[in-house]
């Protein structure tokens, strides 16, 4: 099957937007989510619920074991979320250790296995504040490693890295994507929250595009 792509689609809007790119590119997309013990797991149904509308390849990976070796988190340690923009300090609590090169690096084996050559994530810049694993220089050496860490070529794919969640936004707008079919926030609630870094991040994205965010928020 020609065009095959992995997408690492978590549920959120930067990712639906990405897996949607790659579809319209013409690629056959093997969309993998991974349950890393996040306290927002309620991201995952979002994502599945979409693959399942688009009829596409859709694999849910439990991987959330790792968390014996990664704490410090906010997103995974029994900790307060923190509320702010991205560009706070106390922001700093929602980074995983290593989490993108793990996604990554199980991504890569998954693409070799399955006869795919590239890997998409939604990386952009407004992650550039506090995820090392979002930058740039990050994805330049990931993609060199992956090129040359089996017989087969991967290549890494961040359409987005340099540029805004605004401008994502705007991209996934002119496609014509519900994005009531997403959930951004890292509280795991019915509700979103309205007050975390992603919630702000992605009401700012909303608000400057000139439209109204369809999903609910908490009073």
């Amino acid at each position: 099957m020609p065009n095959k792509v992995v997408v690492i689609y978590s549920g959120g809007m930067d990712s639906y937007t990405v897996l949607h790119k790659a579809l319209q590119a013409g690629k056959t997309v093997y969309a993998l989510s991974f349950n890393y013990g996040q306290r927002h797991v309620k991201e995952l149904e979002f994502a599945n619920k979409v693959c399942k509308e688009l009829a596409i390849h859709h694999k849910i990976v439990d991987i959330s074991a790792i968390n014996q070796l990664l704490t410090g988190s906010s997103l995974i340690d029994n900790l307060d979320i923190p509320e702010g923009h991205y560009a706070a300090e106390n922001m700093k609590s929602t980074v995983v250790p290593n989490r993108n090169m793990i996604l990554l690096s199980l991504a890569t084996g998954y693409a070799v296995s399955i006869g795919a050559a590239e890997v998409f994530y939604g990386a952009h810049s407004g992650d550039h504040f506090i995820y090392p694993d979002c930058r740039p220089e990050f994805v330049q050496k990931m993609n060199e490693v992956c090129q040359i860490a089996n017989d087969e070529a991967i290549s890494i794919v961040s359409p987005y890295l340099k540029q805004t969640k605004i401008d994502i936004l705007a991209d996934g707008l002119k496609m014509k994507l519900d994005y009531s079919k997403t959930w951004t926030c890292y509280n795991g609630r019915e509700k979103a929250c309205g007050k975390c870094g992603s919630c702000l991040e992605r009401l700012e994205a909303f608000n400057l595009n000139n439209v109204t965010d369809p999903i609910a928020y908490e009073e």
